[in-house]
């Protein structure tokens, strides 16, 4: 049968469900096709019947914060992506992000966007502040100043409203151990989409920061990740989407969505040698601890 281009856009069929219900810690609804409601619904008929919605700008934090008003079963993250600190102090001519191009708005405007980013982390059905962090792989030289700025601001008002913190870890390990550690990091963060190795599982073990895994843990080049799941304690454990983006084997390339959650975990438990739904029992308690839900 000659293969479509078509199937590589169209959204993987729905995988077997799970005894166990789990949450999704880590999705971006507002960048996925189709309507909230459809999203959740079918997340929840596989059992992923919770959702944690990140914001990644002020525009996306407010819909996030929106969103879990109007959801029991969504809960938001709000913050300014690594990459978005850069872009309001020094401007993106190149409309790389998704409000296209924007001028310069130096310090006055970062320090504008972060009392937005406060003054919706105090809401209640808010649970988190994130995802912020360090991110190497995509800003130069030139920004690391204004996204340490931002990530060090995103610390305090995570600690002074009683959040957790969702960092965003990209080529950028030890220098996002060095700031947590100067700053004092929350008591409750969450590197989104673990990245590190075995060693670093340890040394977020040793501070009891969670993990949370990403569809990326069933890629055949992703060795080091399984090493760091088969030695992070299971209590620091949770699964997540990172949707629509990182789609699990053997849907890798197509669009992901909350429903995929039982692949990512199946592969999980198999990596522990575990049943999957001890797997699922302890990262539901687990997403329950971290966002204090």
């Amino acid at each position: 049968m000659p293969s479509n281009d078509a199937d590589k856009n169209a959204a993987p069929p729905l995988p077997e469900p799970l005894r166990v219900p789990v949450a999704d810690s880590h999705t971006h609804l507002d960048m996925q096709s189709g309507t909230v409601p459809e999203a959740l619904a079918k997340a929840a008929s596989v059992g992923v019947t919770t959702v944690v919605q990140v914001g990644c700008d002020v525009r996306g934090s407010r819909w996030a914060a929106d969103t879990a008003a109007e959801h029991d079963s969504v809960h938001a993250a709000v913050a300014l992506h690594p990459n978005e600190a850069p872009r309001i102090v020094h401007g993106d001519p190149d409309g790389w992000s998704r409000q296209g191009a924007r001028v310069a708005g130096g310090d006055g405007a970062l320090d504008e966007a972060l009392a937005e980013i406060d003054r919706l982390a105090a809401l209640p059905h808010v649970r988190a502040v994130g995802e912020t962090g360090l991110d190497h792989f995509r800003t130069g030289a030139e920004g690391m100043a204004a996204q340490e700025r931002s990530f060090r601001a995103h610390i305090e008002i995570a600690k002074r409203h009683g959040k957790a913190l969702v960092i965003h870890d990209r080529d950028a390990h030890d220098d996002v151990l060095r700031v947590l550690k100067e700053e004092g990091a929350p008591e409750r963060t969450v590197f989104h989409c673990y990245s590190g190795d075995a060693a670093m599982a340890q040394v977020c073990a040793e501070h009891g920061y969670f993990m949370s895994f990403a569809g990326n843990v069933t890629f055949k080049n992703a060795q080091g990740l399984r090493d760091a799941l088969a030695v992070a304690p299971l209590e620091l454990v949770l699964v997540e989407t990172d949707a629509p983006f990182l789609t699990p084997v053997p849907y890798r390339g197509r669009p992901n969505a909350p429903y995929l959650i039982p692949v990512t975990l199946r592969a999980m438990a198999a990596v522990r040698g575990i049943d999957e739904d001890v797997m699922a029992t302890a990262i539901s308690a687990n997403t329950a601890r971290a966002f204090d839900y």
